[in-house]
């Protein structure tokens, strides 16, 4: 897969089908999309591409509104490169793009960067400075500069357009299971295993400590959880909870996973933790040997759910 970083990057870019978008999470509308430009690359015989963004357009227009990515860049590219893309023009937002009209981003942009012969986009797409282009004018403007138009129908599920935004929605609510059919995979948190205080090795039970990314995270609570080892094959059933450790008086967001198979050889340096299903919100118990007591009821739920999960798959 070809990634360029600048609109100077794409020289040696093939003639492309292409679509337009942030692409934040990568979320089953997204991946719906993305197989339409497959398809349609195939059909005429070019590069399917996709122009997406470096930094969410409100970052530069809107700061203060800015909201948290879902994923970082790199994994946003490997997850469109999984449907089969095989170029992708990350474009810094700056504000001389924001300012950009229409007409100037498509000629600079999809003519020249991406030498597009056909557009796929939604209905509700709009480009250009102060968003004033739309699919119209997109059609509009390909009949001048010889590229093709097609609208894709937006993915619906259980009757409700799936969209960036009803994912953020069902994390904000702890509701990993809404989020993991919104984005047709479980969602994931990536990272570095840190120190932790060492109260769970002394008082409670061992973990796992993943260090905070700077993506969105699921409302603070308890989740049963599929652990991997990001430097090799190994993976674990697990518990995980997001929280400030209230029992302890903490102050500072911990994200601690315990493992509900034997860690056999060293720990794992770095992590990647599949959110399953919301167990329940994190409180205050009057001891450690309380909140020790309701980890272990904790495992319990959730070692019959990956037993139902292992029923249902024979």
């Amino acid at each position: 897969m070809k990634i360029a970083r600048s609109l100077e990057e794409t020289a040696d870019f093939e003639p492309s089908a292409v679509t337009i978008g942030k692409f934040d999470g990568v979320h089953a509308g997204h991946r719906h999309l993305l197989r339409q430009v497959v398809d349609a690359a195939r059909e005429r015989r070019v590069a399917p591409s996709v122009l997406t963004f470096d930094r969410h357009p409100a970052c530069v227009l809107a700061p203060d509104r800015a909201p948290r990515p879902l994923m970082t860049l790199e994994e946003r590219c490997a997850r469109i490169a999984e449907e089969g893309i095989e170029q992708i023009l990350v474009l810094p937002f700056t504000l001389q793009v924001a300012r950009m009209t229409p007409e100037e981003f498509v000629a600079e942009c999809l003519r020249d960067a991406m030498r597009v012969r056909v557009v796929l986009v939604g209905g509700n797409f709009r480009f250009g400075h102060k968003q004033s282009g739309n699919p119209l004018v997109l059609e509009e403007l390909g009949g001048k500069y010889g590229f093709e138009t097609r609208l894709v129908e937006a993915r619906r599920l259980r009757g409700r357009v799936v969209s960036t935004s009803e994912v953020r929605d069902a994390l904000a609510l702890g509701n990993v299971a809404l989020a993991g059919r919104l984005l047709e995979r479980p969602f994931s948190l990536a990272g570095e295993v840190v120190k932790g205080h060492g109260i769970g090795s002394r008082q409670t039970v061992p973990t796992l400590n993943l260090s905070p990314p700077a993506e969105v995270l699921p409302a603070d609570g308890v989740y049963v959880t599929r652990t991997y080892d990001q430097a090799s094959e190994r993976r674990w059933n697990s518990i995980t909870n997001i929280g400030v450790r209230p029992t302890f008086d903490g102050d500072a967001r911990t994200i601690e996973t315990f493992l509900l198979q034997p860690l056999e050889g060293s720990a794992p340096a770095a992590i990647r933790i599949e959110f399953l299903r919301r167990v329940r919100e994190e409180r205050k118990f009057e001891s450690p040997e309380a909140l020790k007591a309701q980890i272990y009821k904790d495992v319990g739920r959730a070692q019959a759910f990956f037993r139902r999960l292992l029923n249902k798959a024979i």
